[in-house]
């Protein structure tokens, strides 16, 4: 451990809080956008089963034009590696030229959380499960 675990549980609490919004977006009909299946998969595995939509199977300007008939809410959460933040710029770049404003926020904000840990979302799942391990294990031994 490097950080002290105040750190670790302070960070699961917010990545947990992350994934209930995004299941609340789920619960709204909204069209998350990921990568590949490895990404819908990870999701998955940590509970969430939307209408996923991978965005590297397509040209970008037809994909974007289907999402923007659908009339849903779009939550962009691409990886955070090169690729994936230029995949989620133009899809935002696009997006917004058709009068859509997709969701970034979240995004962005497990970027912040897990930037120098992880950089794609298929490692989710395991990070998680590493910040439960922490906190499991040194809560256990805790004498208080």
């Amino acid at each position: 451990m490097k950080a002290p675990l105040l750190v670790y549980q302070k960070r699961l609490e917010m990545v947990e809080k992350l994934l209930d919004e995004l299941q609340e977006f789920i619960r709204q009909d909204s069209i998350i956008v990921v990568e590949g299946k490895r990404d819908v998969a990870a999701l998955n595995n940590l509970g969430l089963n939307g209408d996923f939509r991978l965005a590297t199977h397509h040209s970008l300007i037809n994909f974007c034009e289907e999402l923007s008939r659908t009339g849903s809410d779009i939550i962009i959460l691409t990886d955070w590696d090169r690729r994936g933040n230029m995949l989620a710029s133009k899809l935002v770049e696009n997006l917004q030229s058709l009068g859509i404003t997709p969701e970034t926020r979240i995004r962005d904000l497990i970027i912040s959380l897990v930037q120098k840990e992880i950089k794609d979302v298929e490692s989710l799942p395991g990070y998680v499960g590493k910040l439960k391990e922490i906190t499991k294990a040194t809560d256990a031994n805790d004498p208080f």
